[in-house]
């Protein structure tokens, strides 16, 4: 490679000769749908991915239930809207196009409480503005799809599916054309106005690129402060614990309760996955480490951080009766077993087998406003996706075409 220019910045040495024209920081699925984008908008595109674990999906993306959401929550207009509704079609396009097992199965929302009532009508109503296919049930037609299942009203969205996004993403890597380095922690960025960024990995590696794209998840906020831009938010991490259901046969598909409008969160559900086994579950209670997938994962350094941003305190006084519930839900199988027998008279507390937790990578503003919406920002030689929960893996290609359309006219500009 011929050498033009060598500077040092701030002790890294920094190289005009790029190793690559994009670096994308983390190998999710949300990271590797970049990386496919750019290399499908623009061929020849130099496209490096770095993900710290020995494998792509690890945290997010392998940790989820599979579900292909229809985008019949999300306010219209809203890219979790849009992106959510799009992306689900491509998505079950993608998955037949590369043999992917995926099944589209329909999902019903029950309402089982009369305060309920009013909630489950505006997403009747929402389903229609996002352009949904939506059907209203009585208490008599839910039992039509889901004999086991109880509840006052019920609504029908057809176009909810189910996939291994796992598998989704390993495509993604063997498609996109990128190199992808497994194994690579980013410890320090380096930029420079016109020069681009400099990446040193954990096992001190020097990577040099154009431009930056960040899709680190769990730690995406640390990356943009990293690289010297103030995210203006912390991503403030909740643990989803899951049970597997013993009795696959008391649930046909999908079931949901009606979710409280004021949380990001969808309540405990229902799952049939693509493995025939039934995903209960998640609750949300605070993680004690941004990948703490059980009580006993402690970070002091991570949860010190949580706790000095004022957003999370915040949180804490305004919901603090709704966290009070999901965390004896945690600590108790009984209260979350009564949860599910809202839905599912017949289940037990026999019933429910522990399941590996996944950890919802969830951005919060210094107010303590929960970020409703996919979030994106751009500084300089930058793009930094820094909300991207649910239903980002159902969003995952639309998101990625919108982050690459942004690092190639970044790439222009250079």
């Amino acid at each position: 490679m011929e050498h033009v220019r060598t500077e040092s910045v701030r002790g890294v040495a920094y190289d005009r000769a790029y190793d690559c024209d994009v670096l994308v920081v983390g190998g999710g699925i949300v990271g590797l749908s970049t990386a496919y984008a750019i290399t499908r908008a623009a061929p020849g595109t130099r496209v490096t991915v770095l993900e710290k674990e020995p494998g792509p999906a690890r945290h997010q993306t392998g940790r989820n239930s599979g579900v292909i959401h229809s985008g019949v929550y999300y306010r219209p207009g809203s890219l979790k809207a849009r992106y959510a509704v799009r992306g689900a079609a491509e998505m079950v396009k993608f998955c037949a196009e590369y043999g992917i097992a995926h099944s589209v199965t329909g999902k019903l929302i029950v309402a089982t409480d009369r305060a309920e009532l009013p909630r489950l009508h505006a997403l009747v109503q929402r389903g229609r503005e996002n352009g949904i296919p939506v059907r209203e049930l009585g208490a008599a037609q839910i039992q039509e799809y889901e004999p086991q299942v109880r509840g006052l009203a019920a609504i029908h969205v057809g176009t909810t599916g189910i996939c291994d996004y796992g598998a989704v993403a390993r495509q993604l890597a063997r498609a996109s054309g990128a190199e992808i380095r497994y194994g690579a922690e980013v410890h320090r960025v380096d930029r420079r106005p016109g020069l681009g960024v400099a990446v040193r990995t954990g096992a001190g590696d020097v990577l040099r690129a154009r431009v930056l794209v960040n899709c680190g998840g769990l730690h995406c906020d640390e990356i943009a402060r990293l690289t010297g831009d103030d995210p203006g938010m912390r991503i403030v991490p909740f643990r989803g614990e899951y049970y597997e259901l013993a009795r696959p046969e008391l649930v046909r598909g999908l079931v949901y309760p009606v979710p409280d409008p004021a949380f990001p969160f969808l309540g405990v559900h229902l799952t049939r996955g693509i493995d025939g086994g039934v995903h209960v579950g998640p609750n949300a209670v605070p993680a004690l480490a941004r990948e703490g997938y059980g009580w006993g994962v402690v970070r002091p350094r991570e949860l010190g951080a949580t706790l000095a941003w004022p957003g999370s305190w915040r949180i804490a006084r305004r919901h603090w009766r709704y966290g009070a519930g999901e965390l004896r839900r945690s600590l108790s199988r009984g209260a979350f077993t009564a949860a599910v027998r809202r839905l599912l008279p017949a289940v037990t507390e026999g019933d429910l087998v522990r399941a590996p937790a996944g950890v919802r990578a969830q951005a919060v503003l210094a107010d303590g406003t929960l970020v409703d919406d996919f979030l994106i920002k751009e500084g300089a030689h930058a793009v930094h996706v820094l909300n991207a929960p649910s239903p980002a893996a159902t969003a995952s290609l639309p998101i990625g075409r919108e982050v690459g359309r942004r690092a190639l006219a970044m790439l222009e500009r250079v």
